[in-house]
């Protein structure tokens, strides 16, 4: 189902909430970035001391689950206001993070790996 809306599309419901509310002169990038971080640790506090069985359980409860996806909404929704207030094109930063990202990670060194890259020999 996530081939059906755009990313496009999600900023501008993101807006049109926003708009609607006349909230942009709450959302500077530091008041967008507290939001992140907030409902990240909303998110978490679903997983806060679980075992990795606990998780699984989480995650396959219809309840907790949907709890989880509205933490997990909430932090995109943050996400898409930081781009539409700051005119980020996420596709195009995206496409850019993961090349870094696979450059840092190359798979004959990370594969199987959950060290950081500034780990690896040489």
């Amino acid at each position: 189902m996530d081939n059906l809306i755009r990313i496009e599309q999600m900023k501008n419901m993101v807006k049109k909430f926003c708009d609607d509310r006349d909230w942009g002169k709450y959302h500077s990038a530091k008041d967008i970035a507290i939001g992140i971080i907030t409902e990240a640790g909303e998110l978490l506090e679903h997983f806060r001391f679980k075992s990795p069985e606990e998780t699984e359980h989480i995650m396959g409860n219809g309840i907790t689950r949907e709890k989880v996806c509205q933490e997990l909404c909430d932090v995109l929704y943050f996400i898409l206001s930081f781009s539409v207030k700051y005119n980020i094109d996420i596709s195009t930063e995206f496409e850019k993070k993961l090349r870094i990202n696979d450059s840092k990670y190359p798979v004959d060194k990370a594969l199987g790996s959950n060290k950081k890259y500034s780990e690896f020999d040489g």
